[in-house]
């Protein structure tokens, strides 16, 4: 049996943690000695509204459990609001260790009839709001080389799903910048992955329908609080849960087909090695894209 995981002295931050993934995150952060920020707008699925008592009722459930949280009721959809909530950790815990970017709305829509608002309020929340969070975090991370980011994704965005080409946009692009930000951590032992949940939250349980009830949401929290831990070494990587399920999801290369260096192949030509171009029977997971620039320079060099 592996030594028990526990987070003493560090600072979690939580955006989203009213309710759902969010919530579970908070609760067995603070249940392994994190103290911990929950933040949440208190808003409704679609991001209209707020409300202080989201926040209220998780903070108040750690501290009747004798684990140390406070709220913070800032939107990540604006870099005041991103700002707010790091300054929320700094002031009240003295800095921030651990940062969970969970909050997420949803404004679906097909995307012949999806309108411009539709699509900014979504950006704002997920993608931009990871930014402003985060960004703010990372400083204080690198200023105490040590950091623990998590960005959640969703099969949506990596994988597709009718009607969710805002959301599927966004949650792809945190990928993105959750690897970039795994690259310049490095140096500052920031680690940072992704999680791609499938639970039943108020956002998916229309979506999921009866597959819901096989899904709840703390099957999914030991992968997070996992990787949000001092034990995870790994980073740049995507991880999935539900269900009891527990994987990886990677973006790979294969070797494909080599035209020649300086070759201009004619379309015909490329057609004709489309299979060899598509076989990924073998193939590298690039940690960067020298890693796939390496695949290349070794190729032209014979």
């Amino acid at each position: 049996m592996s030594e028990p995981i526990t987070f003493d002295g560090r600072v979690a931050v939580i955006t989203g943690a009213g309710g759902g993934l969010g919530k579970t995150y908070a609760l067995e952060l603070a249940r392994r000695g994190a103290r911990v920020v929950v933040n949440d707008l208190g808003g409704s699925v679609d991001g209209s509204g707020a409300s202080a008592s989201a926040a209220d009722v998780v903070v108040d459930e750690i501290r009747g459990a004798g684990g140390e949280a406070v709220p913070n009721y800032d939107s990540v959809s604006t870099e005041e609001g991103g700002a707010g909530i790091i300054g929320t950790a700094v002031d009240e815990f003295g800095g921030v260790d651990i940062l969970v970017n969970n909050a997420g709305i949803l404004r679906d829509k097909s995307f012949a009839n999806i309108e411009t608002a539709e699509i900014e309020a979504v950006l704002d929340v997920h993608l931009r709001g990871a930014f402003y969070v985060s960004q703010p975090a990372f400083r204080v991370m690198k200023d105490n080389g040590y950091g623990r980011l998590v960005f959640t994704s969703s099969n949506a965005g990596l994988f597709g799903n009718f009607g969710q080409a805002n959301y599927g946009a966004a949650k792809a692009g945190l990928v993105g910048l959750a690897n970039v930000l795994a690259i310049e951590g490095m140096k500052y032992n920031i680690k940072s992955n992704v999680i791609a949940p499938v639970a039943r939250t108020r956002m998916t349980a229309d979506i999921l329908g009866p597959f819901a009830e096989m899904v709840d949401p703390n099957q999914v929290t030991p992968m997070v609080v996992y990787l949000c831990s001092e034990s995870n070494e790994h980073t740049h990587e995507i991880f999935t849960a539900g269900g009891g399920r527990f994987g990886r999801i990677f973006i790979g290369t294969n070797e494909g087909w080599f035209a020649g260096q300086g070759a201009v192949p004619s379309v015909e030509e490329l057609s004709e090695h489309l299979e060899e171009i598509r076989d990924i029977n073998e193939h590298i997971i690039p940690s960067s894209i020298n890693d796939e620039l390496m695949l290349l320079g070794q190729m032209l060099a014979g």
